[in-house]
């Protein structure tokens, strides 16, 4: 028997895209659907989730020219 949940829409870039694929392979409830390159339908019960697992993943990746001046081993 066929049931509905209810998503979210969601249009990023494909790097985006790319971290919430890669989320969703870690527990497999993230995606309701992959639209296309661009276009995704994540279950409304882990939008909060994603967004903190997207900043995480983002500031980790993130290049901080500041780091640098603090850095003593110039």
């Amino acid at each position: 028997m066929p049931r509905a949940v209810k998503g979210v829409f969601v249009e990023c870039d494909p790097s985006i895209k790319s971290l919430i694929l890669n989320i969703d392979s870690k527990s497999h409830n993230v995606i309701v659907a992959d639209l296309d390159d661009e276009h995704l339908v994540i279950d409304e019960r882990q939008v909060e989730n994603v967004k903190r697992q997207l900043d995480a993943q983002l500031a980790e990746n993130t290049f901080n020219p500041a780091e640098l001046d603090n850095n003593p081993e110039k």
